[in-house]
């Protein structure tokens, strides 16, 4: 997953651990620069390839996904090419990761190969680093959105493995026929 000789800093080997142990199924990772939400995979799988899509097989549910928040982000879904993040209105406010620009040992291609969690990535200003003063206002845009993701979590495989006496089973994989990249129960 990462590339060779590449040091993971303890608190990202904390994370891997914890997302590890507890079965997550949707997260976000909020970041600052532009106004558009990705999705993986982050990484081309042709690595000297810049801004060549790499879609994972569940391509079609982190559409769904990063779509539910842009359509709820109120400017996301302002279609003015003229405002920040206007360079992807033609796209409906998302964009494949690795499209946007590739890059190795992101947190949502991880917890898509290595989780049963999927992550899109919000980046929810054009400024990285914006002033106190704004903050209030980047909240209220973006909270229905991030409302609105969160209720995605009731979208795909849900339910109880257990044997034939009821019994839960741990780590059953769970196949979709058509979609290949399983998932696994939790404990």
């Amino acid at each position: 997953f990462f590339s060779p000789g590449f040091q993971v800093a303890p608190e990202t080997k904390a994370v891997m651990k914890w997302l590890r142990s507890i079965p997550f199924v949707l997260s976000a990772s909020l970041h600052g620069g532009e106004l558009v939400v990705t999705y993986p995979y982050d990484y081309s799988r042709h690595p000297m390839e810049e801004k060549m899509f790499s879609p994972t097989p569940d391509e079609k549910m982190f559409k769904i996904l990063a779509k539910a928040y842009a359509d709820a982000h109120p400017v996301i879904s302002d279609r003015s090419e003229l405002r920040c993040g206007g360079n992807f209105v033609k796209r409906g406010g998302i964009i494949n990761g690795a499209e946007w620009y590739s890059f190795t040992g992101g947190m949502a291609d991880f917890n898509y190969l290595h989780t049963n969690c999927f992550e899109v990535t919000v980046e929810v200003g054009c400024e990285k680093f914006p002033l106190e003063e704004e903050l209030f206002t980047i909240w209220h845009e973006n909270r229905d959105a991030l409302l609105n993701y969160m209720e995605m979590v009731h979208r795909g495989i849900k339910g109880i493995v257990s044997d034939k006496f009821g019994n839960p089973i741990r780590n059953a994989r769970i196949s979709v026929r058509g979609i290949q990249h399983d998932v696994t129960t939790g404990n």
